[in-house]
């Protein structure tokens, strides 16, 4: 009697644990899921083409995006006083995983709406190409931001100043270290601590100059950029992690660009 009452312990006891072990790594595959971004650099010559991207973006692509179950896409110009205002339009578009990004051209070409309001830049005639060239760059989310963010500034569109950076590494081994710096050392929630309403900070899976991570980071207004600015340099996270061996020389080159988002942007 007491060995059948004790398989039954023994047996009643493995049960438990194999859910437990199950929730566990459950619960950690959903920690561990980070979503996967895409930036569309469109380069145009003309203002004929920035109206007409305007157009097809507005009209066609976003409601689009929204019915393929992406609810929220980031369109983005470079500031008035840039070299290439006119010349350039940042399209953000995050997807939860790389299998709904590579699905995305398969739903498009099905969607009859998006095809009828998006005809005139579909079907551009080759010496009327309604861009020059495209420029595609692949990320995947921080494990520290695994998700992208939403500002909540109520300024209008044409006052916010949006920070898009990307920092490149000498090698991989240096691009890991600062990725590093970010994740574990704290970086990145350093500019959420201090308000900078980051949408994204994500790693370069496919892009032009690699390896590199970039992130987009918002403010109401240019005022509001200097001053969070002012109190990052000061922070003492800051100087302990600038100060902090393991992470000199994890930058060999930074670009900046200064965004408004337009205002049919989601983001």
């Amino acid at each position: 009697m007491r060995n059948t009452q004790s398989k039954k312990t023994l047996n009643q006891t493995l049960k438990t644990l194999t859910v437990v072990c199950l929730l566990m790594f459950s619960v950690s595959g959903m920690a561990a899921k980070r979503s996967i971004y895409q930036i569309k650099i469109y380069t145009l010559e003309n203002a004929q083409q920035e109206q007409g991207l305007d157009k097809y973006l507005k009209e066609a692509f976003i409601p689009a995006m929204h019915r393929a179950g992406i609810s929220r896409v980031g369109v983005f110009k470079p500031v008035e006083e840039d070299e290439n205002a006119g010349k350039l339009m940042y399209v953000f578009i995050p997807f939860k995983s790389i299998g709904e990004f590579e699905k995305l051209e398969s739903k498009l070409s099905s969607d009859k709406q998006y095809q009828a309001d998006g005809s005139d830049y579909i079907n551009a005639a080759f010496d009327h190409a309604p861009y020059a060239r495209i420029e595609s760059v692949l990320l995947r989310a921080f494990k520290s931001m695994p998700e992208f963010g939403v500002p909540t500034h109520s300024t209008p569109p044409s006052e916010r100043i949006y920070e898009l950076r990307s920092y490149q590494g000498a090698t991989e081994k240096y691009y890991q270290k600062k990725v590093e710096m970010f994740t574990d050392g704290g970086e990145s929630q350093l500019f959420i601590d201090l308000g900078f309403q980051p949408i994204f900070f994500g790693e370069v899976i496919s892009g032009p100059v690699m390896p590199n991570l970039m992130y987009l980071t918002t403010f109401e207004n240019k005022e509001a950029q200097t001053k969070r600015w002012d109190a990052f340099q000061v922070a003492p996270l800051w100087q302990t992690l600038k100060a902090d061996k393991q992470y000199a020389h994890t930058v060999s080159h930074i670009d900046k660009s200064y965004l408004h988002p337009t205002d049919y942007s989601d983001l």
